[in-house]
């Protein structure tokens, strides 16, 4: 009776760390699995960049042997590689600026303010994610060329800004609605108008929030691609991912190079991104819980 009783009572545990482990075993292969479909070009590029066209098309998989620094070094050493790191740079920080300071300003009144059609305007926030900004791209131009605003960096950075508001608003506003509302009434009673609660109160405390939108937003104009090839023309105030097209066309029987010039091109937004990535976590987490 007593090792009838053992029996049973080990069965199940003996189950339930079975399937535990085959659980986690499962979730590592398939982590390991999605890595190496994120890694794999980037190294392959960042490699490729180290060899010569003959290598690659002698051994497309192989290791560079010997190593060649040349096509990194006379990139590296390029003008204008530098001037479209600068002008995506410039890009990328005024669509920045502009998404944080306008999305936050109108997520303040959507997650505290009770008023008629707040969902519904709410909702029409959250339909612009579902626009695709090529369907949009005649009138865009049209409005540009009469703003004067073509060959301009701040051209090219209103309208990535205001497609990115829409998920800006969204990620921002269960964040400033999960702050609690004695707060606010505490700011009141010190005589802190609305305002001044928003600006001192609601912006530090929604600072994860404001870190992730800012990321996605700079992360995002810096790949961006359709809309400077729309408003830049001049290929001196051309954005880094116009070069790499240009250098594919320019250099397009040297894989080599080109791989190098990729490389280099993804480097600044990549190293950007691993060290913000725990920011963009935590920010998203919050807006989920709110």
């Amino acid at each position: 009776m007593t090792r009838q009783m053992v029996d049973y009572a080990s069965g199940p545990a003996i189950g339930y760390r079975t399937r535990a482990r085959l659980s986690r075993a499962l979730a590592y292969t398939a982590g390991l699995m999605i890595a190496a479909l994120v890694l794999v070009p980037i190294l392959y590029v960042a490699l490729g960049g180290f060899r010569t066209t003959g290598q690659l098309a002698a051994d497309p998989a192989g290791l560079p042997d010997p190593w060649v620094t040349s096509n990194y070094t006379e990139i590296a050493t390029s003008s204008a590689f530098w001037g479209q790191v600068g002008t995506s740079t410039l890009i990328a920080v005024l669509t920045t600026a502009i998404v944080v300071a306008l999305g936050a300003l109108a997520a303040f009144p959507l997650a505290r303010f009770e008023f008629r059609g707040r969902e519904t305007l709410y909702l029409l926030f959250t339909l612009g994610l579902l626009f695709p900004i090529s369907v949009a791209i005649l009138p865009i131009y049209l409005m540009l060329r009469d703003l004067y605003l073509l060959d301009t960096a701040l051209g090219v950075a209103l309208p990535q800004a205001a497609f990115g508001i829409p998920v800006t608003i969204v990620i921002l506003r269960p964040f400033m609605r999960a702050i609690p509302g004695e707060l606010e009434d505490a700011a009141a009673i010190d005589g802190c108008s609305k305002f001044g609660f928003f600006l001192r109160i609601l912006l530090p405390l929604s600072r994860p929030a404001l870190m992730t939108v800012s990321i996605l937003a700079f992360v995002g104009s810096w790949n961006g691609f359709l809309l400077p090839l729309l408003v830049l023309s001049d290929p001196s105030s051309w954005t880094l991912p116009l070069g790499v097209a240009n250098y594919s066309t320019q250099y397009s029987e040297d894989t080599a190079r080109i791989l190098a010039f990729t490389g280099l091109s993804m480097l600044p937004a990549l190293a950007f991104f691993l060290l913000a990535e725990r920011r963009i976590v935590g920010g998203l987490s919050g807006a989920v819980k709110g």
